[in-house]
């Protein structure tokens, strides 16, 4: 039975709504919305309305609570687009909810800007921390961004002028699809506007400035993107491992002994879906992944300091994992390949001859293949180039 209703409406009230949507709100016997979505109500409406709480889970709980009466939730826009519907559908099945969504605040400022939905890029800064950004910020992107308060445009300004895309235009819009609907354009870098109401929406078109290098999703990021102190996993090799581990959207990897986080931050600039977790004991690098991270874009790497094996026990099962340091700790084998499912990929580089020997045991057990790695990069040697090898890297993978 369906007892829960979720219903976006916009900042037109309920006059903007469909019969069906006013139906649905007229035979609920409770209603559950922010102050501003309460507010929209008629002020003679007897029936019982609950507002949002901190945390939000206790919101959650208490919904779940009421299992079987007749529940209607108002939200902004569409509830499906970074909304509460998507919190919901985790908890409560589909089958016993009615979803009717408005236009999201995305679609909504298409509508003003002339862009097209499918050639701009989305994302979602209410809760969720700003450098986020920094993944989606390349020559002639076009952004939108939700904020989650007044706040976060002089926030976003920072970042683009930061990070060397000053120039880019900037438009807020405020109060989409109302009668109070403001829109404010300006450069990040000359951005001064103060006054803005705490529902807006950012729309960025990303300029570089003269100069300024790009980073691409693509992995095999320059070696100088990353803080490090030497423990990096150098440009062409992490390149060719991250190839090797081959992440798809949504999966999870374990990076083990992760030095400055370059393996597990580029799986995760792959796709804003891709999930990681990074292991490392030396306590300046964990600072390292850490301000990496943010500066990359992938401020939600999940950091566990800790000696492997031991710091592996009770994590999430992982599609893959990558060993790039550490090889040789007694019984790290045996935990990582127990902890993959079917299909999950184990790869491991090693540049000592210990460590092949180690590899070598465990594809005695589990097969896989090898590849060897020999890079060199030319150098000045006096008036002149040369040829200078890196440590030749020998990578074992292996499909459980």
């Amino acid at each position: 039975m369906k007892w829960l209703s979720i219903i976006g409406i916009g900042e037109d009230g309920l006059q903007g709504l469909s019969a069906i949507a006013r139906s649905i709100i007229a035979q609920a016997e409770v209603i559950i919305g922010g102050d501003r979505h309460l507010a929209m109500l008629p002020s003679d409406d007897q029936r019982q309305k609950i507002p949002w709480t901190s945390p939000f889970s206790a919101s959650v709980a208490e919904i779940i609570s009421r299992r079987g009466q007749q529940i209607c939730i108002l939200a902004s826009g569409d509830p499906m687009c970074y909304g509460v519907g998507v919190t919901l559908t985790r908890h409560i099945p589909i089958s016993e909810i009615t979803i009717i969504p408005a236009p999201s605040a995305f679609s909504l400022a298409c509508a003003r800007l002339g862009w097209s939905l499918t050639e701009v890029e989305t994302i979602s800064l209410c809760g969720r921390p700003a450098s986020l950004l920094q993944a989606y910020i390349y020559p002639q992107a076009k952004l939108l961004i939700l904020s989650a308060d007044k706040e976060t445009p002089q926030i976003v300004a920072e970042i683009l002028k930061n990070r060397g895309y000053g120039q880019s235009k900037m438009i807020v819009l405020e109060r989409l699809g109302g009668i109070h609907e403001r829109i404010i354009a300006s450069t990040a870098a000359a951005w001064s506007e103060t006054e803005i109401a705490d529902l807006n929406t950012i729309a960025v078109e990303c300029l570089a400035d003269i100069g300024v290098t790009a980073l691409p999703r693509l992995p095999g990021l320059p070696d100088h993107a990353f803080h490090h102190d030497g423990q990096l996993t150098k440009r062409e090799v992490r390149a060719i491992t991250l190839s090797t581990l081959a992440p798809l959207p949504g999966e999870l990897l374990w990076d083990v002994g992760a030095g400055c986080g370059s393996i597990s931050i580029e799986w995760m600039r792959t796709h804003p879906r891709c999930r990681a977790i990074a292991i490392e004991q030396n306590s300046s690098r964990l600072q390292y992944i850490a301000d990496n991270a943010a500066a990359l874009g992938t401020p939600n790497l999940e950091i566990i300091a800790g000696k492997s094996p031991p710091a592996l026990q009770n994590l999430p099962t992982p599609d893959a994992i990558f060993i790039g340091g550490g090889v040789t700790a007694a019984g790290l084998f045996d935990i990582c390949w127990t902890a993959l499912p079917p299909g999950g990929r184990l790869v491991a580089n090693v540049v000592t001859i210990e460590g092949e020997q180690t590899l070598f045991q465990w594809y005695e057990k589990v097969g896989g293949s090898f590849t060897r790695i020999a890079i060199q990069r030319a150098e000045p040697i006096g008036k002149f180039l040369g040829w200078r090898a890196m440590a030749p890297v020998t990578q074992w993978i292996a499909i459980k």
